[in-house]
């Protein structure tokens, strides 16, 4: 028995000396350097819902997968410095990585997890344009399509679209929404959970990009006319909302403003009142002959 549990104990010690150890890297709004090494693949814990934009040049290069808050990166060939953006999904945060490969890297087989002092900052978001693709940003020709349907298009490519594809929108801009987190009066007739996302700006006009949620057993039909507030345009992802925690329970909303969309909206605590036709009074003249 004694030479049972001492061939146990050195089993466990041999299994402990080959676990891995977690670097941990600190974001703070700074690139994130990885070293990868080629036909390897390395685990970065975000513990964030996120989607990954890479540059054309590593097309072909690299293996990227996401999944339950872990993004996995193999090398398939060595690479120099090129920058990823890791989006998340929820609150679209950006988290910029500078990766290379290389044929031998030490340690580049131990997991890296990143942890956060504050909270990450909405950036900038001009996916696939890193130092080495600027000198073709000049090609770009701007999109002939209106500014609000350019920007509603745009905004749904950023959240349905792999960010490699997302088409440039020459003289966009992220903004901010100036929504609060979430919206009662948008669409006070449904049982829906409405949380504002994101925004860009073009030409003085604003898209918000804006999550709706069924928070009910039935399924929701999405009409425009249903929207309280005063905006230019307003597009479904799509027209229906599948019942709570069915896959189609979620969509997105594009509203288009003129301006900031918070002076679109109903303040929340107010309700929509439709204007009143002033009532007209009658008098009767007494013609007197």
């Amino acid at each position: 028995m004694k030479k049972l549990v001492a061939l146990f104990a050195t089993s466990a010690l041999a299994l402990q000396s080959t676990a891995y150890a977690e670097v941990l890297m600190n974001w703070k709004r700074l690139p994130l350097p990885i070293e990868l090494k080629v036909k390897q693949e390395r685990v970065i814990f975000v513990d964030k819902s996120v989607k990954v934009g890479y540059p054309q040049e590593l097309e072909g290069k690299i293996r990227i997968q996401s999944t339950g808050g872990a993004v996995y990166l193999k090398a398939l060939e060595k690479f120099g410095s090129a920058r990823l953006q890791l989006m998340d999904i929820n609150s679209g945060e950006i988290i910029l990585l500078d990766v290379q490969a290389k044929s031998s890297a030490q340690n580049a087989d131990e997991p890296i997890r990143i942890v956060y002092n504050t909270s990450v900052e909405n950036q900038s978001t001009s996916y696939l344009q890193d130092n080495h693709e600027s000198e073709d940003v000049g090609n770009y020709r701007p999109s002939a399509l209106p500014a609000p349907a350019a920007l509603t298009r745009y905004a749904a490519q950023m959240f349905y679209a792999p960010l490699r594809t997302v088409e440039p929108l020459d003289g966009v801009r992220q903004v901010g929404h100036r929504l609060p987190s979430s919206l009662t009066t948008l669409l006070p007739a449904l049982s829906v959970k409405v949380n504002p996302m994101l925004a860009w700006q073009l030409d003085g006009y604003v898209v918000t990009a804006i999550k709706l949620q069924n928070q009910g057993n039935n399924t929701v039909n999405l009409d425009p006319r249903d929207l309280q507030g005063r905006f230019y345009a307003a597009t479904f992802q799509h027209n229906w909302l599948g019942a709570k925690g069915s896959p189609e329970d979620t969509t997105m909303l594009y509203l288009v403003t003129e301006g900031y969309p918070n002076q679109a909206v109903i303040p929340e605590g107010q309700k929509y009142q439709p204007k009143k036709l002033k009532k007209t009074t009658t008098k009767t003249i007494r013609v007197v002959r």
